[in-house]
């Protein structure tokens, strides 16, 4: 149902549509060019519809619970000095975007953005643990309670980021924030201590519906 959704069927079925009607004209001839050509376009227009479809996404009821930014797979929860923004000990939690993931970004928690910066870098694998300090990338600063940072980092693929929030507005949790295209990684930061980490490397989770912590009462 939730692929269903999401318009998995049809955007596979456009592209293997597309593939058959390519090797098709390629198989019967020069005649055929216009068949290859419509086949070559039609795969690529399923590929780009994939790459920018934009589902619905409804937050869990729960207030307290810090849902993911990003699609994609656990790659890290790692305890880490952030020097740059929130200037603490934190939990880093590290989502890897394959490229067949949703791409758009959402916000992890409800607050006010006090920060927006975009930083030029590398190009590094989403996978190299320096990439989220070297590479380019957006990053996004939440005053909850407790301030969350939101890190859009480009990758080997995936070589623009693109946020839709400006300092001092308003996001809720779940809200759209962002695009990162084809791929890469988001890392979002907490202060150590302000969160109950719920997943773990390997886990599948949904940008804006998947539970990746539960704040800390105070």
């Amino acid at each position: 149902m939730k692929f269903a959704r999401e318009g998995i069927p049809w955007i596979v079925g456009m592209a293997s549509a597309g593939v058959v009607l390519g090797a098709l004209g390629l198989a019967i001839g020069a005649r055929s060019w216009a068949v290859g050509l419509l086949g070559i376009g039609l795969a690529g227009a399923a590929l780009m519809l994939g790459f920018f479809r934009d589902p619905e996404r409804t937050p869990p009821a729960d207030s307290q619970l810090v849902v993911s930014g990003a699609d994609g797979r656990v790659m890290e929860v790692v305890e880490e000095h952030e020097p740059e923004f929130l200037k603490c000990s934190a939990v880093r939690i590290s989502v890897f975007l394959s490229l067949f993931n949703v791409h758009v970004n959402r916000a992890p928690i409800g607050g006010r953005v006090v920060l927006v910066r975009y930083e030029p870098g590398r190009f590094r694998c989403g996978f190299d643990p320096k990439a989220s300090f070297e590479n380019e990338r957006n990053s996004i600063l939440i005053e909850g309670p407790p301030p969350c940072l939101v890190r859009q980092i480009v990758g080997i693929f995936a070589r623009r980021v693109v946020h839709w929030v400006t300092p001092g507005q308003v996001v809720e949790r779940g809200q759209r924030i962002g695009l990162m295209k084809f791929g890469s990684r988001l890392d979002v930061f907490f202060p150590k201590g302000t969160i109950e980490v719920l997943v773990r490397p390997g886990i599948i989770v949904r940008a804006g519906e998947t539970p990746i912590a539960r704040l800390r009462e105070e």
